[in-house]
């Protein structure tokens, strides 16, 4: 027996709910809006629309230049934003959406942030048939043989993990390894193109027949706030850019983002 969703059945004011298009209009919007402009968004008439900004106006939720005659989001809206701002935390956020990304995927899920000693683990969510992976909360993933860590060095202040970095490439060359980089001019490369794909990616780098998908999540202030990983066996993981993996990923990172203020 399905149950209806209580919020909406729940007894609401229509008008407080019709009247918040108008709002959401103005801030998807590029910049300030004609009253027309605005009412069409908004998907009202506009004698309809103008009665609402004039209330809008009063408790300074809207604004209206009185050369231009166009309206804009006002300093009480300016306000509540970045209340909700400081109290989001997002880390609890991407949280409480692991499981479902998990069951959409059908595949294991981290979170990670920049930590004292770099890209660390800090949420774990394993899918129902996930193989045994030797990761634990708290680890530390390296910059350049894991998609956590090409992720972070992509977005990251470059003099601030040039020391790390530089370890690394040491590392990999005394290890005469083919699979990381080895030169700056590599990373460079490695860096420039998980920046345009919005994703770093290892197949059998980090953990011998396991495939990673790391993909960011931005804050309000266009910095990466956290990563959204998946993890999964070689044989099983659909590993293409764009497959089945990457796209709920990147998913969920764009709604986290924006619900964390991100508008780039």
């Amino acid at each position: 027996m399905n149950l209806p969703n209580r919020n909406s059945t729940r007894a609401g004011i229509q008008s407080v709910e019709v009247g918040f298009a108008l709002l959401a209009a103005l801030g998807e919007a590029p910049g300030p809006l004609m009253l027309k402009d605005l009412a069409r968004a908004a998907g009202m008439s506009g004698a309809k629309a103008h009665r609402y900004l004039v209330s809008f106006q009063r408790l300074r939720l809207v604004v209206q230049d009185l050369a231009s005659t166009r309206y804009d989001l006002g300093p009480a809206a300016l306000k509540l934003g970045l209340a909700s701002l400081e109290r989001l935390d997002a880390v609890k956020l991407a949280r409480e959406r692991a499981a479902a990304l998990v069951e959409a995927m059908g595949h294991t899920v981290a979170l990670a942030v920049w930590g004292n000693r770099g890209p660390t683990i800090v949420h774990w969510e394993e899918s129902p048939g996930a193989v045994t992976v030797n990761l634990r909360l708290g680890d530390v993933m390296p910059l350049l043989s894991s998609a956590t860590g090409r992720c972070f060095a992509a977005y990251a202040p470059q003099e601030a993990i040039a020391p790390m970095v530089a370890e690394e490439l040491e590392s990999a060359r005394k290890q005469r390894r083919a699979d990381v980089p080895r030169t700056q001019a590599q990373v460079r490369e490695l860096l420039r193109d998980v920046r345009e794909r919005r994703a770093a990616r290892v197949v059998d780098t980090l953990l011998p027949g396991i495939v990673g998908f790391c993909v960011p999540v931005f804050d309000a202030d266009a910095h990466m706030a956290l990563g959204v990983v998946a993890l999964g066996p070689s044989g099983a993981f659909d590993s293409s850019w764009g497959g089945a993996v990457e796209r709920p990923l990147q998913a969920a990172a764009r709604q986290l983002s924006a619900d964390l203020g991100f508008r780039g």
